[in-house]
């Protein structure tokens, strides 16, 4: 091992780390002060060192500093995991994990009492109480203390699933702990296993591994991934909600896309969605140009890319994606009111991009089974999208989605269609959608409507790659256009006109009984009101005495 003068005013290539210092020089290092002593003790210096730890330069967010202020003297407690992780590479964790040797549970309402904030033992048997602070955004961010996995801190560490997750910071003095050489593999931006049966013990850290290697832009160790494979099959023993999570976190990250390619890569799919699997290798006609698995990831990549260009203060003179530019000429006046759509999650716990990205999973779901082919070779998928509706809901259920959820993930995969009618129709034809087909389009769809445009933005991208046109493209985001127009801008004239009488008026009227006839005559009035023909109650009338006898078959 080489020497170096140990000085701490100047940065050091052991910052971090723990050192055996003998006259002044590194002698031995490590990530515990055990393993310093350790490979001290196998050098050739007798004399006695001097153990110290090598400062790192970070700055802590000022949470920390006030649990830091708020421990009493003498109490022993580590911010551990992905939090310190996110500390070593300058980013600001969500979520923060304490561990200490005993007392969670009391610790933590100590510190929810101190911070005016929310408490709750969260597991009686491991000692774990969890603080939950509410944001001025009404978020939540969730401040765990558990005691030790095992005999002591480092056993903990070792317990854990990734060497980047297990490195330990002493709240007490600033010191690091770190026995798997977490710190080193953050700084070769690599992820691997802190045990051979680290994955096999908790196989949804198979979706982890794939999450954190997108999120933080690592790879991972080559060992890992063989570990990974071999532990795919037990996934069916990790409970559902459990997997649901790591998937909508996936789904809610960048690189959605590269994360199922990888999924699919290492195995899982078939004990996750073992749904998706049939979807390798089925070909389609052009224009598409490729498979439909391979479309399917398509479709997340360009997702995300269109998300991004739709996000707020995007740049749009910085992108050199000729299609993406497009897209703010078009559209991008509606960023904020988009930013407002994604901002309104159906369920708190899981992002609305999340929802999307699944319904993106699964929009063609059902081409494996629909798959015909014509005397002239064409091949088809009718209804593919009927079936995958409930396909996909059928899984939404599985994972315990809220019924809401499962509403809109449904209404997205089973419309997913309209938008390419609508552009069709007017590159081929020049023919926009009327005020009518606008109306039954979102009434059809309401709030999914905003939802189907961008995934029709993505799909197509995904369907024809380079081979699309720019007068294909403009015709897909004049119809989005249109679309979000009369959503956002339009509403009363065109999405949701007011009601001009209600049934009890026209059955007045009419001279009508209560039946299903009425709700006919009303939906018949407001889809005329959409188009114009109608604006007043009289008109209203006239219209649905018009109507009547076409309706009960008198005509």
């Amino acid at each position: 091992m080489s020497e170096e003068t140990a000085n701490t005013n100047s940065p050091s290539p052991y910052a971090g780390r723990w050192v055996a210092l003998v006259r002044g020089r590194v002698v031995a290092q490590g990530g515990t002060p055990s393993q310093v002593l350790r490979a001290y003790q196998s050098s050739r210096y007798k004399e006695k060192p001097e153990i110290r730890f090598m400062p790192v330069s970070f700055a802590l967010p000022p949470l920390i500093e006030k649990i830091r202020n708020i421990l009493p003297p003498g109490q022993e407690a580590y911010l551990v995991g992905g939090a310190v992780r996110d500390l070593l590479t300058s980013r600001l964790s969500p979520d923060l994990d304490f561990a200490l040797p005993s007392s969670g549970i009391s610790l933590a309402r100590t510190i929810a009492n101190s911070l005016q904030a929310d408490f709750m033992v969260l597991d009686d048997e491991r000692d774990t109480g969890r603080v939950i602070l509410t944001n001025e955004n009404d978020t939540f961010t969730y401040l765990d203390f558990a005691t030790f996995r095992g005999a002591n801190l480092e056993n903990d560490l070792r317990d854990r699933d990734f060497t980047i997750n297990a490195i330990a910071f002493n709240l007490q003095d600033g010191t690091i702990i770190d026995p798997l050489g977490g710190a080193n593999d953050i700084r070769a931006r690599v992820i691997r296993a802190c045990s051979p049966d680290a994955l096999s013990n908790d196989p949804v850290r198979i979706l982890r591994a794939v999450r954190l290697a997108a999120a933080l832009g690592f790879t991972i160790d080559k060992k890992t991934r063989e570990w990974m494979k071999h532990a795919a099959d037990k996934i069916g023993r990790v409970s559902v909600e459990r997997l649901r999570d790591e998937v909508f976190k996936i789904l809610a990250g960048q690189k959605a896309g590269a994360s199922f390619r990888a999924l699919e890569m290492l195995g899982v799919l078939p004990y996750l969605m073992p749904e998706l699997v049939k979807l390798k290798g089925v070909t389609q006609s052009p224009p598409h140009i490729h498979e439909v698995w391979t479309h399917t990831l398509a479709v997340l990549d360009y997702l995300d890319l269109l998300l991004s260009s739709l996000r707020v203060n995007f740049d749009a003179e910085k992108t050199s994606d000729m299609y993406m530019g497009m897209i703010s000429l078009k559209i991008g006046r509606y960023r904020e009111k988009l930013a407002g759509h994604f901002s309104r999650p159906l369920n708190p716990n899981r992002p609305h991009r999340s929802l999307l990205f699944f319904a993106a999973l699964y929009h063609d779901v059902c081409k494996p089974d629909t798959r015909t082919v014509d005397e002239d070779g064409r091949i088809r998928f009718f209804d593919h999208e009927i079936r995958g509706a409930e396909v996909a809901a059928e899984r939404a259920r599985f994972f315990n989605l809220s019924n809401d959820e499962v509403e809109r993930l449904s209404l997205i995969v089973k419309h997913h269609m309209r938008i390419h009618n609508f552009a069709t129709r007017l590159e081929n034809a020049g023919q926009p959608p009327s005020r009518k087909a606008v109306y039954r389009f979102f009434r059809d769809s309401d709030s999914a409507g905003v939802d189907l445009v961008l995934l029709a933005l993505a799909d197509v991208r995904g369907t024809r790659g380079t081979d699309l046109t720019e007068r294909t493209w403009a015709a897909y985001l004049d119809i989005a256009r249109i679309l979000l127009e009369s959503y956002w801008e339009k509403p009363e004239e065109v999405v949701n006109p007011p009601r001009l009488l209600d049934g009890n008026e026209l059955m007045k009227e009419l001279n009508l009984k209560p039946g299903r006839v009425i709700g006919q005559l009303l939906e018949l009035i407001r889809e005329n009101q959409a188009a114009g023909s109608i604006g007043t109650k009289e008109e209203a009338i006239a219209f649905a005495k018009e109507e009547l006898p076409k309706l009960t078959g008198e005509a």
